[in-house]
């Protein structure tokens, strides 16, 4: 429920651009700042949140993070102006910036390897809920009550799920692999960055960051002004790209042995590239809706291996090592929110969007390509 919350809090922004584009008067790029500058906070506190939860633990620190959520989400429904209103995004974005990477990070002490991307499947589920109710509750509050009420209700759901955090904390059992901080705050980053893997799988994640939840935040705004739909069929139908996600999460136990790692990151990317050239180029946009879908579901193929793989990237600094790649892939959304709305700007929506699923596809091909080089390590499953 933490991460359900986390996910929708950074997603609910995206199918309101264009209202809040007409009511506080201003471009869509300068609106757009409520995703953007989201993005680069929570990518920021990365460096924060990180040996924080190896320190004071990760459950803990989670917990702490939901109640900032709530009071960010106040003030994102009380604003006035759209400055104040950024301000407060940015608020929200320094405490959801600890609950999906130190979730995760949890997880990875909980669950031995052989079981833990099937377990951050399960996990994912609330992720990719959230995703999806985020964007479709976005549009839907934002068409009929307004879109102030769409903070209100997460303003609410946050409180809920910080209680029953507290109420569970009694509950959990210590980890099953121990691992103790070592080295000092700027030690861990530095014994991070020595890491060559380290380094290749923040490069890949930053991109990945940039190109699809970049795409992902205009993808309401393109079948909204392309198909002259309303926001909130443009956000239910973006809202399906979650659901696809769930799909795929809901599945994992059978798909993850039936492709592998190799193959979940090679077709996931290939699906999710198809998909969105099909959003892209459609002219009747009832043929979004399965597009959205499948693209959730490749995304997800090929965003949870990468998951996996991050929790053990350097498990002796996993709180640290989880936050850097959730940092570098939300530094990366905040780039590709900017400059997608950018060239949205100057070039038409749909070859923007189909150049970007290109690229999505190579770089998971890429990924596969570094994976047959060092899926079957023993520093996987030390």
């Amino acid at each position: 429920m933490a991460t359900f919350a986390s996910m929708a809090i950074q997603r609910i922004c995206d199918p309101m651009l264009p209202e809040l584009s007409r009511v506080f008067e201003a471009p869509i790029g300068d609106t757009a700042q409520v995703v953007s500058m989201f993005a680069i906070t929570y990518g920021l506190m990365q460096f924060v949140f990180g040996p924080i939860g190896d320190r004071w633990g990760k459950y803990k620190v989670v917990t702490l993070a939901t109640l900032g959520c709530c009071v960010g989400s106040v003030l994102s429904a009380l604003s006035e102006g759209l400055i104040f209103l950024v301000l407060a995004r940015v608020g929200t974005a320094v405490s959801a910036a600890a609950i999906i990477p130190l979730a995760m990070a949890w997880v990875g002490d909980q669950v031995h390897y052989e079981r833990r991307q099937e377990t951050l499947a399960q996990v994912g589920l609330g992720t990719m809920l959230g995703m999806a109710a985020g964007q479709l509750f976005g549009g839907l509050l934002t068409d009929t009550l307004g879109w102030r009420w769409a903070f209100a209700m997460m303003a609410v759901l946050f409180c809920v799920v910080s209680a029953l955090l507290w109420q569970h904390a009694k509950h959990i059992e210590a980890p099953t692999e121990s691992f103790v901080a070592t080295h000092s705050f700027f030690g861990q980053l530095l014994q991070i960055a020595r890491d060559p893997w380290a380094r290749s799988l923040l490069s890949i994640a930053l991109l990945e960051g940039a190109c699809v939840f970049g795409m992902l935040a205009v993808t309401a705004s393109h079948l909204h002004h392309t198909h002259a739909i309303s926001l909130t069929l443009a956000g239910g139908t973006t809202a399906l790209f979650g659901v696809g996600g769930m799909l795929y999460m809901a599945t994992a136990k059978y798909t993850i042995p039936r492709f592998g790692e190799i193959g979940l990151a090679r077709y996931g990317g290939l699906t999710f590239g198809l998909s969105f050239l099909m959003i892209a180029f459609t002219p009747w946009w009832p043929l979004a809706i399965p597009a959205c879908l499948f693209a959730g579901f490749g995304f997800a193929m090929f965003h949870n291996t990468m998951q996996a793989k991050a929790t053990q990237m350097v498990p002796t600094a996993r709180g640290t090592s989880v936050t850097l790649f959730a940092g570098a892939l939300f530094f990366g959304q905040s780039l590709g929110v900017l400059v997608l709305a950018k060239l949205m700007a100057y070039a038409d929506s749909a070859h923007v969007m189909a150049w970007d699923a290109l690229f999505v596809t190579g770089l998971a091909w890429y990924f596969g390509y570094a994976l047959i080089h060092r899926n079957a390590s023993h520093a996987d499953h030390a």
